[in-house]
């Protein structure tokens, strides 16, 4: 742990940030943060060894993504997904996400194309794992769709918007399989490599319409931990901020 902590202070400020951000979001997404749980700013710095500026940076990045909600006197608290504003914020998602596979039809290289397909792998490999674990992966699917557009405003809205469903599927989804939607990525993988710019359009407008129609409401457990208890795992395992990939130039 001294290890680990050491080499976050040599990390630059930007970095400390986006690995605090990696923890947090991991841990409210499968649910180890319930909404209305508080986040500290000391125990977020003790937790991470940052100062409470560095933390305060964090939370106010989650914040943007609708993750976290910031009241007086500094208070963060893990945010609470609106029920009634839900499928407007999944109405937002399918027609970014049209634009995205829209621009990424026939240009994706074979290095792309493999990574895709090995996130799609990951999932299939989390299938009968949490339900919590599997949204967050089919979440970070899309999002790695937008950043391969290497456009800074889609994968910009595309990831809060993107988040913001992901919250409200973790906490109000029924129990489901996700086998449809690994599925639906795998064919939508397979019409971008053969630049069916139509067809991936419409394949992406039914798989998060299916995906909007599981958010059904779902009662939760009420748990009661220590936050730094709570991040231990996230923050001891989360990887390094890997490299955006870069749309091809082909």
């Amino acid at each position: 742990m001294a290890k680990s902590s050491a080499k976050r202070q040599r990390e630059p400020a930007e970095d400390k940030v986006g690995t605090i951000c990696r923890a947090l979001r991991r841990a409210i997404i499968e649910q180890a943060l319930e909404p209305g749980a508080k986040l500290p700013e000391d125990a977020l710095g003790e937790r991470f060894g940052v100062s409470r500026t560095i933390a305060r940076q964090a939370l106010g990045q989650l914040a943007a993504e609708g993750l976290v909600e910031l009241r007086r006197n500094r208070i963060a608290v893990v945010a609470t997904p609106s029920w009634q504003e839900a499928r407007t914020t999944f109405d937002v998602r399918m027609e970014l996400e049209r634009l995205v596979v829209r621009q990424l039809a026939g240009h994706l290289s074979k290095t792309q194309l493999a990574e895709l397909k090995a996130h799609v792998d990951k999932e299939d490999a989390a299938r009968n794992g949490p339900d919590a674990i599997s949204i967050r992966l089919a979440t970070e699917f899309h999002i790695l769709l937008a950043q391969m557009t290497s456009s800074p405003i889609l994968t910009r809205y595309v990831s809060e918007v993107a988040y913001r469903c992901c919250l409200t599927l973790s906490t109000f989804s029924r129990p489901h399989s996700s086998e449809c939607g690994i599925t639906e990525h795998r064919a939508i993988i397979d019409a971008l490599a053969s630049g069916r710019t139509d067809d991936v359009m419409s394949m992406m407008h039914h798989h998060l319409d299916a995906v909007a129609s599981r958010a059904l409401v779902a009662p939760s457990k009420q748990r009661s931990q220590d936050l730094v208890d709570i991040l231990a795992p996230y923050a001891d395992e989360i990887e390094p901020t890997p490299q955006k990939p870069r749309r091809s130039a082909a």
